[in-house]
């Protein structure tokens, strides 16, 4: 394909990415089920077609997704629920791989290794078309976060398992030992890579402070990170993740500017939203309509396996989890369930197998098929399901509570930005503290109307709506006396058994409060 016939195939992929993003608004579909429907529809309309490139979404397309979601994760929250992200992006994943590859091999009559292939490419969940499903209904922020956080990790593990798996089918053996060292080092490597980069990186931001450097360095981190991951043979994905966490907290802080964090934030979402479309437009494109009529029946095998799956993963693991963390209730596991759509990534993990697999045509129109009707099917039905189950409340006291509260975070964060234009000597004084004054004004008035609401309503600390809010604010301050504790312990300021007390305390606080 020339360069002309690309740009020309690239600007009906525009055209059509931004119909179905109009139309998606207005008909309440999910945008990503929307481009893989359009996909379809288009496929014999382009003049040749594209090919879908593993190597293409391997190497460029995953790095700026998962760094994309990484800078945007607040990572105390992601601290506050690691027990429940770690059992579902860890065990959780080798537990549905397995199920899923021993059904296929036994309903399918596959051989070992394509089963295990099919089971851990299975098994990864597209992070994107579930977050499209929780922006059109409300949910409570701690199941939007361990979704995310599983997912971004999910990724990692999942592709640490398929080298491991190919490894094997390359060299014909290797040992338990052998493959969970490597697994170890794997992982451990990517996130010593990711938090080294990182926190050079977030040095550099705080120094340069300008957009469009700004935006030049974080795309050189998240591709290089990952390159020089995947060169020194451990996890490019956890690198990305583990880099883009640190820039997010440490290089995207209070001491760079607004107006950059804005530039810099609205840049990667605006990439993200463009790597997207081409992505599921391109996986409409690829699916070949009579190649899946002809598998339907093996697609609906596949897609059974993976949920059962899925089934014996979510579930008795986050029964577990009530023995040493916060239970998380049953209409969550529902949606953590349910939420395990397939995506791009597990196209083009099974488009990278090795030719030398005999069963790999069959991978191919398996996966494809199973993509095709996970992303259509649970695709719609997710944002219906999350509807029915009524996950989050929001009462007339709450909205007015956030109201305030919006009100009240704009203007501090206004407020704070004139004082570091002051001081940087950009602003005269004369005009900071009229414009200064404004704000002001509008923080008072948003404090005194929240004191007098409480003061009025003291029920409201007994809601259960509005007291889960109370108790995210309440966590974030525990986590912070947590960590000061713990700091203390290293410094050797207080001693292990006076803090180990003390540490046991706060986490049966935590344990109490409610699930927000």
């Amino acid at each position: 394909m020339n360069v002309a016939e690309l740009v020309r195939i690239s600007i009906i992929l525009l055209l059509v990415a931004t119909v179905v993003a109009l139309l998606s608004r207005r008909l309440r579909v999910p945008y990503v089920t929307g481009l893989v429907l359009a996909g379809l529809a288009i496929a014999e309309l382009l003049p040749e077609p594209i090919g879908l490139s593993d190597s293409l979404i391997l190497n460029l397309f995953l790095p700026i997704l998962v760094f994309e979601a990484a800078i945007n994760t607040d990572i105390s929250r992601l601290r506050s629920n690691v027990k429940p992200i770690a059992m579902l992006a860890g065990p959780g994943i080798a537990i549905a791989s397995g199920v899923t590859a021993t059904l296929l091999k036994w309903k399918l009559g596959l051989d070992w290794t394509p089963a295990l292939f099919a089971g851990v490419i299975l098994a990864i969940t597209d992070t994107v078309s579930v977050i499209a499903a929780f922006k059109e209904v409300a949910v409570p922020s701690r199941l939007s976060t361990i979704v995310e956080g599983e997912s971004l990790f999910n990724d990692g593990v999942a592709l640490v398992i398929f080298s491991l798996i190919l490894q094997v089918h390359e060299t014909g053996s290797l040992s338990f030992a052998d493959g969970f060292r490597e697994f170890f080092i794997t992982i451990i490597g990517g996130t010593l890579i990711g938090l080294a980069i990182g926190y050079l990186s977030s040095g550099l931001f705080v120094r340069s402070d300008e957009p469009l450097s700004s935006i030049l360095l974080t795309i050189a981190v998240a591709l290089g990170v990952f390159q020089l991951a995947q060169s020194l043979q451990v996890s490019g994905v956890v690198a990305v993740v583990v880099a883009g966490l640190i820039v997010g907290t440490s290089g995207l802080s209070s001491k760079v500017s607004a107006s950059t964090r804005l530039v810099l934030l609205s840049f990667w979402e605006s990439i993200a939203f463009g790597v997207n479309s081409f992505i599921f437009l391109i996986v409409g494109l690829e699916v070949d309509l009579m190649t899946f009529w002809r598998t339907l029946p093996a697609v609906l095998m596949a897609i059974l396996a993976y949920q059962i799956g899925r089934i014996v993963s979510v579930y008795p693991l986050l029964a577990m989890l009530r023995w040493f963390d916060r239970p998380i209730p049953w209409r969550w596991q529902h949606v953590l369930f349910l939420g395990n759509i397939k995506g791009s990534l597990s196209m083009a993990l099974v488009l990278s197998l090795p030719m030398t697999l005999e069963a790999r045509p069959e991978l191919v129109a398996i996966v494809f098929g199973t993509v095709l009707l996970s992303l259509v099917g649970q695709g719609l039905s997710l944002p219906w399901l999350v509807k029915k189950l009524n996950l989050r409340r929001t009462s007339v006291g709450r909205q007015k509570v956030e109201g305030l509260q919006a009100q009240l975070i704009t203007a501090k964060a206004a407020r704070d930005e004139l004082d570091g234009l002051l001081n940087s000597g950009v602003l005269p004084k004369a005009i900071y503290e009229e414009m200064r004054s404004t704000y002001q004004v509008q923080i008072v008035n948003a404090e005194k109307a929240l004191r007098t609401y409480y003061n009025r309503r003291p029920e409201v600390l007994e809601s259960n709506s509005d007291n889960s809010q109370l108790d995210g604010i309440r966590r974030r301050l525990l986590l912070a006396e947590k960590g000061a504790l713990s700091e203390a312990m290293r410094r050797g300021i207080l001693s292990e058994e006076a803090g180990r007390e003390q540490l046991r305390a706060i986490d049966k606080q935590l344990l109490q409060l409610e699930d927000d």
